[in-house]
């Protein structure tokens, strides 16, 4: 039996009166790039803050390949909705802050590469007032990739761009990951096709308190690009359950030929 490169088990999170994550339990296999969707404030980014130590208060067991998560660890890099650029910092400023922080040398080049990769190597010198949205989004991804983690969290990171700038952040990612050897990804957003797009697996939540009502591998295979994934006879079946399940868990139905597995 494979053991799960990630575990969530047991996780409970309680703000003041209001319970987000109750008994919240995951496995994610290794170099997994898995998607979580749900209606707003079912506890999707608190889950994702939980798994990356941000949130002190959880109870519970996250285990990375075997060792405990409970606090920021430089196994695991998160990319942020709004950046969390340093204004007062250049973009390779930006992208080097982690490796300085853990008091790492750039010996690989991967700045330098990953400038390369994001096509920010003319922006290098510049600071973030004078980059477009898409532009930061992608030193902020650059600024994790730097770390070559071992866990990389995405929440909602391409929400903020335009849609020609977000499909092809959404294949940079992806090309990326691929790139890394057994990392594994988690990716909060709202964006079904996006979910497929770049997922092995997507879980769906409802709540508050969080509850998994669909845990569903993606049957198409990579490398995928979005003209295919939409003609792809899997795709439209996978969607509508995704939106199903969306509405509430007696609404989620596996389609014809699908795997499936779910958990109220």
């Amino acid at each position: 039996m494979t053991v799960p490169s990630l575990v969530v088990e047991d996780v409970n999170v309680r703000f003041k009166q209001s319970v987000i994550l109750d008994h919240m339990s995951l496995d994610f296999a290794d170099g997994e790039f898995v998607s979580i969707i749900g209606t707003s404030g079912c506890g999707k980014t608190t889950l994702l803050r939980a798994i990356g130590g941000l949130l002190p208060e959880a109870t519970g067991r996250i285990l990375l390949h075997g060792q405990p998560l409970n606090a920021p660890d430089p196994r695991v890099a998160m990319v942020f909705q709004h950046f969390g650029l340093f204004p007062w910092k250049t973009v390779e400023q930006n992208v080097a802050y982690g490796l300085d922080v853990q008091g790492r040398t750039d010996d690989d080049g991967n700045i330098d590469r990953l400038l390369g990769i994001m096509k920010l190597e003319d922006a290098r010198k510049k600071y973030p007032y004078q980059l477009s949205g898409g532009m930061k989004q992608r030193v902020g991804i650059a600024r994790a990739l730097c770390l070559e983690p071992e866990l990389m969290l995405l929440d909602e990171p391409l929400s903020a761009v335009d849609a020609i700038t977000r499909e092809t952040m959404q294949y940079e990612v992806l090309g990326l990951w691929e790139r890394q050897t057994r990392m594994n990804a988690l990716l909060v957003t709202h964006d079904l096709d996006e979910a497929i797009i770049m997922s092995d697996r997507i879980v769906v939540l409802t709540g508050p308190p969080a509850r998994i009502v669909l845990d569903v591998r993606v049957p198409i295979e990579r490398p995928r690009q979005l003209a295919g994934i939409r003609s792809h006879p899997a795709y439209l079946p996978l969607r509508n359950q995704l939106w199903d399940s969306l509405q509430g868990p007696e609404a989620a139905r596996a389609p014809s030929g699908s795997s499936q597995e779910s958990a109220a």
